[in-house]
C-alpha cells in the first residue's frame, strides 16, 4: 500500500498503459484521476477502480490540460503523483516525404501534451512535499527505427523534458523520471498480429524483436512506473529508465 492517501493523476488512462498503471496504483491504495481524450473509456476505468475520478482531457490542448488538473485538485484537494503517459504513434514514412499533419498531429499530442501535463501538473505537485512525475518515452529514444522521425522526436524530447525538470524541481521535492518501453503486448498490438496475413510468424517476429524472448505487457511496465513513483526510489530523479528485454544495450 506505498500510495494510501495519495492521489496519483493518469493521462492516457483509458487504455494500455494507462489503464495498467492506474489500476497498479489503485490496487496500492491511491485515489487516482483516469484521464483521457476517451471520454467512455476513462469512465470505464474509473468505474471499476475503489476511488477514482474520470477527467475527459486532450493533452494536447493547453487549456484542457490546465481544467483537467484543476478538476482533480478541486475533487480531491492534491496531487502526489503523475504519470504522464499519453501519447499517438502516427503514421509511418520516410523523413523527406514526411506529410507535414502527421508530424504536427504527433508533436501536438507527444511534445506539447507532455509539457502541458508538466507545466500544469507540477505546479499542483509543488502544493505538497515528495512529488513525483514518471513521463512515457519509448525505446525509439534511445535506440533510432527507421521510418518514424516524428515519434522519435518527441519521445528523445521527453528524455530531455525529464533531466531538465529534474534538475529544476530537485530542491523543492519533485522527482522526474521517464520509462522506455520497447513494443508492448497491449490490445491493440495483439490485434495487430491477428489481423497480419500470417499471425504466427507475425508473433514470432514481434517475439523476437528484443534480445528477451517474448514481449512485455502493460502490467510490466506498470511496475516499473509504481516503483518510480513511490519512496523506494526516493533518491532517484532525472533518469530514463528502458523496458526493453535488452534491446537498447545490444
Amino acid at each position: 500500500m506505498r500510495f494510501q492517501d495519495r492521489v496519483v493523476f493518469v493521462t492516457g488512462g483509458a487504455s494500455g498503459l494507462g489503464e495498467a498503471a492506474a489500476r497498479r496504483f489503485a490496487g496500492e491504495g491511491a485515489r487516482v484521476v483516469v484521464a483521457d481524450i476517451d471520454a467512455d473509456g476513462a469512465r470505464r476505468v474509473a468505474a471499476s477502480l475503489p476511488d477514482a475520478r474520470a477527467v475527459t482531457m486532450d493533452t494536447g490542448d493547453a487549456r484542457a490540460v490546465e481544467q483537467g488538473i484543476a478538476d482533480a485538485l478541486m475533487h480531491y484537494g492534491r496531487i502526489d503523483v503523475i504519470f504522464n503517459n499519453a501519447g499517438i504513434d502516427g503514421r509511418q514514412q520516410p523523413l523527406h516525404e514526411m506529410d507535414l499533419d502527421n508530424w504536427e498531429r504527433v508533436r501536438r499530442v507527444n511534445g506539447d501534451g507532455v509539457f502541458h501535463v508538466l507545466k500544469y501538473g507540477i505546479e499542483a505537485l509543488l502544493r505538497n512535499p515528495g512529488g513525483s512525475v514518471v513521463n512515457t518515452s519509448s525505446t525509439t529514444a534511445l535506440a533510432a527505427q527507421e521510418n518514424i522521425s516524428p515519434y522519435t522526436f518527441t519521445k528523445a524530447g521527453i528524455v530531455g523534458l525529464t533531466r531538465s525538470a529534474a534538475i529544476e524541481y530537485a530542491a523543492r521535492g519533485v522527482r522526474v523520471n521517464a520509462v522506455a518501453p520497447t513494443v508492448v503486448m497491449t490490445p491493440l498490438v495483439e490485434h495487430f498480429i491477428e489481423s497480419a496475413d500470417d499471425p504466427a510468424a507475425m508473433r514470432q517476429r514481434m517475439e523476437s524483436f528484443n534480445p528477451m524472448p517474448g514481449m512485455p505487457t502493460p502490467d510490466d511496465v506498470a511496475g516499473v512506473v509504481a516503483f518510480l513513483a513511490s519512496d523506494d526510489a526516493r533518491w532517484i530523479t532525472g533518469h530514463t529508465v528502458p523496458i526493453d528485454g535488452g534491446y537498447v544495450a545490444r
